[in-house]
């Protein structure tokens, strides 16, 4: 065997049961064995989880290690290869197999044999491996150990302490992944066990990954157990809805119904983790609210209809309408049902008056929206991979934790593998900053654009550093310009993040004013005449169209006289009772919806359209990369797709869709030639002064917390009662000289109304400013009438809040 490697300096060479193995350096002996397909067993071990040696299961001989000198046996999740090193496994070596049998016969001894009711039977690596390389029988007739079962870690999570093996998984994960470092060991010894901190309950937006990674049954969540046998269950791999990370989900459903959803294996997008929402979040079609059958307003009043009626009625509204049509599709749509908006919109109803964007925008958003489409227009696409090799990385109105869980998961693991340096703009230090050591730069709502300025006149950003951008900049004048300025002028790269799945393709689809699908510019005429030649129509509209601001505006003055909309909710709005005034006001609303919801209550017409996993598709994640959505529930109760209605609707019009599926709704965008015009250029805007300091009361911050009242988690009652207690945040110079402590009720008060939360004292949050959740009770734009950046009144309450169990998000 050769052992030469100075012609491969980073490589290791080293024999396992005598089979010659090269492997990268620092490799260890156990994936080693995995790369030449020996199966070693193993409970502790995980790829993604520093090593620890903690069950012994994975023993083998190293009879000679490199320096003729033989080693007692090692483990092998924790054995690094080391040149010239033979290995010797079961395979070959009677003594080991000896040790692994007897490891795994001891780890039986307490362990209760309940794998008929285990929820981790029939997929539990004790079973398998006790089957292949563990007794045939046990030999132990001594009583076993018992606990008092379930414990209850957290609403969500339950533990039963019997059948842990401790390996230690969970608390690898909870200290080394998410952060969340409030599971330990307890005792010590035979009474070792899981355990959790009196005072300081499990709480996590990652919590389900415990569950999942458990190697024992040991941990379920009350969302799952008792549900379903494993070998039940058809799994089928497809991509979260829930956020633009595009993490790949199993899928596992029986009898046409989801059961329950895990984390999927891609390692350059989520690796083998998800968030809770991800995961939990998808009972809100189980609740027997589901939209089925059409709905037509007859004397005030939604009647359920036929299909054909349905149509009929919801042409007669748009013909009335005429080209004064607002088409507002929502956030959430796969790439190919985008398209069909978007066709639909400009080719069959003749309006541009179409955007995605059911939330706060603005003008300048949209201009850097159109420009950055697929990565094409501004900067250079950055992946997760990217961000774990950056030296810094720059938040700008973004809170990764909340706002995009896995862009955090990456950022916390570059940050404490190789110290990446993380600064974030913001009011406070958030729990999550303070988890990946993020530098605070404090910044006031409103004065992201001057602080980022300022940053790189100071030295702070350079080639090596990367810019995440979220959607909250919309709101913030300049925000978006001083990105794109500060990262040419310095040679930074940037990535805009937004929390929505389909918010990237629904930019591709051109489902915003003045953008054709593919980046084209709507104001160009070649590019409207190829698109009207592509869709066989004479011609597009030649204006830019009305954005979402400005189509509730037109709605509610009657300039336009109908809307259609799909997905919409109220509570994502900058201005909730605006869009009630415009669906009121409007002449005819046509609503594509799955469940009922404010804007179906008001609709004149409802067309059920089939869920996410009734349908195939496409999402386009942060990066611009395509994440593949699968059919799971065939047997589909509403078999309409939003392409199916909107292709009746053409026919019904007089028009051609040119699509009548999903499937060929993807053929048809993906036939359209390349765009070899312009693209939409950005005009930046110069950076607006922030909020000053002389104004009555003090500045709003807010944003969405990931676990909130958002309509995605209605069902997932388990994963929100985890959570903290919701509170408000204030600096200790403000607590001070409005008489509140911590935990004592304050309230806030806007030109609308009045919410009241207990306090929390934040040590640096910037004086002069107060936070509070954007939507985990009621929209703070509905129950105070402002939102971030306005000001508002805060003062001690008189009567305490009612206890809230909505994560917080800030503070630990």
């Amino acid at each position: 065997m050769s052992t030469d490697v100075a012609a491969k300096p980073d490589m290791v060479t080293f024999t396992i049961d005598g089979t010659e193995v090269e492997v990268p350096k620092g490799t260890l002996v156990i994936r080693a064995a995995e790369k030449i397909g020996l199966e070693i067993p193993r409970f502790c071990d995980h790829p993604l989880l520093d090593p620890v040696a903690a069950c012994r299961a994975c023993l083998v001989e190293v009879p000679d290690a490199g320096n003729g000198r033989p080693m007692k046996p090692q483990p092998a999740c924790a054995l690094t290869a080391m040149p010239g090193m033979r290995i010797e496994t079961a395979e070959s070596n009677d003594k080991v197999a000896k040790h692994q049998k007897g490891m795994i016969e001891f780890l039986l001894i307490n362990h209760p044999l309940d794998c008929p009711i285990c929820d981790k039977g029939g997929e539990c690596p004790l079973q398998n491996q006790t089957m292949s390389h563990g007794p045939g029988e046990s030999r132990y007739e001594g009583a076993k150990r018992t606990y008092v079962k379930p414990i209850h870690i957290s609403a969500e999570l339950l533990l039963d302490r019997d059948r842990c093996v401790l390996c230690q998984r969970c608390s690898r994960f909870s200290s080394q992944i998410s952060g969340d470092d409030f599971i330990s060991l307890a005792e010590r010894g035979a009474m070792s066990q899981i355990s959790i901190y009196e005072d300081q309950p499990y709480t996590s937006y990652f919590a389900g990954n415990i569950v999942q990674i458990c190697p024992v049954g040991a941990l379920t969540s009350a969302d799952y157990r008792f549900q379903s046998r494993p070998f039940d269950l058809v799994s089928t791999t497809t991509t979260c809805e829930n956020c633009a990370a595009g993490c790949e989900l199993r899928v596992d459903h029986r009898h046409y119904s989801v059961r329950r959803r895990l984390a999927g294996a891609d390692p350059e997008v989520n690796e083998e983790w998800n968030c809770d929402k991800g995961r939990f979040g998808y009972r809100s079609a189980q609740d027997g609210r589901r939209l089925t059958t059409p709905l037509v307003r007859r004397d005030g009043r939604l009647e359920p209809a036929s299909w054909h009626e349905a149509i009929d009625a919801a042409v007669t509204g748009l013909k009335a309408a005429g080209q004064a049509v607002g088409v507002l599709p929502g956030g959430h749509l796969t790439l190919e049902n985008a398209y069909a908006w978007s066709r639909f919109a400009r080719a069959v109803l003749g309006t541009d008056d179409i955007d995605f964007r059911s939330r706060p925008s603005s003008d300048e958003e949209a201009g850097f929206l159109a420009a950055h489409v697929a990565g094409r227009g501004l900067g250079e696409s950055v992946t997760y991979a990217d961000l774990e090799k950056a030296r810094r990385v720059v938040l700008v109105s973004f809170e990764p934790e909340d706002e995009s869980p896995i862009v955090f998961l990456r950022l916390r693991k570059a940050w404490r593998k190789r110290g990446l340096e993380v600064v974030t703009l913001a009011p406070f230090s958030t729990r999550g900053s303070r988890k990946m050591g993020a530098r605070l730069l404090p910044t006031a709502p409103g004065q992201e654009a001057a602080r980022l300025t300022q940053l790189g006149a100071d030295g702070g950003l350079d080639e090596d550093t990367i810019i995440l951008v979220g959607e909250r900049a919309a709101t913030s004048p300049g925000a978006l310009s001083a990105v794109v300025a500060q990262a040419t002028t310095h040679g930074a790269r940037f990535a805009w993040i937004p929390r929505r799945a389909g918010e990237l393709a629904a930019l591709e689809a051109g489902a915003l004013p003045g953008l054709l699908p593919g980046g084209r510019p709507g104001t160009d005429p070649a590019a409207r005449a190829e698109m009207a030649a592509a869709w066989g129509v004479r011609s597009l509209p030649d204006a830019t169209g009305r954005d979402i601001g400005r189509i509730i505006e037109a709605a509610t003055s009657g300039e336009l006289k109908a809307l259609v909309t799909g997905g919409i909710q109220e509570a994502d709005l900058d201005d909730p009772r605006a869009f009630e005034d415009a669906l009121d006001g409007v002449g005819f609303v046509l609503s594509l919806e799955q469940r009922p919801s404010d804007v179906t209550e008001r609709a004149d017409v409802v067309l059920p359209v089939a869920l996410l996993e009734e349908q195939a598709g496409t999402f386009i994640n942060w990066e611009h990369r395509t994440r593949p959505v699968a059919l799971i529930n065939a047997a589909n109760q509403a078999p309409m797709t939003d392409v199916r209605v909107l292709a009746a609707l053409a026919d019904a019009l007089g028009a051609d869709l040119g699509m009548r599926s999903p499937a060929q709704a993807g053929a048809d965008l993906a036939g359209l030639p390349d765009w070899a015009g312009a693209r939409a250029g950005f005009e930046p805007q110069a950076p607006e002064a922030g909020p000053d300091g002389d104004g009555r009361g003090m500045l709003l911050a807010s944003w969405r917390l990931l676990m909130d009242n958002s309509a995605a988690l209605d069902g997932a009652d388990f994963a929100r009662a985890a959570t903290q207690p919701l509170s408000v945040a204030l600096s200790p110079a403000d607590a001070e000289a409005l008489g509140i402590a911590a935990g004592a009720p304050v309230s806030l008060s806007g030109p609308d109304g009045s919410m009241q939360l207990p306090a929390r004292i934040e040590p640096d949050m910037m004086p002069g400013v107060v936070w509070a959740p954007l939507n985990s009770v009621e929209p703070l734009s509905v129950l105070l009438g402002a939102g971030p950046a306005d000001r508002v009144q805060v003062e001690a309450a008189r009567i305490a809040p009612p206890a809230q169990t909505v994560d917080q998000g800030g503070a630990a």
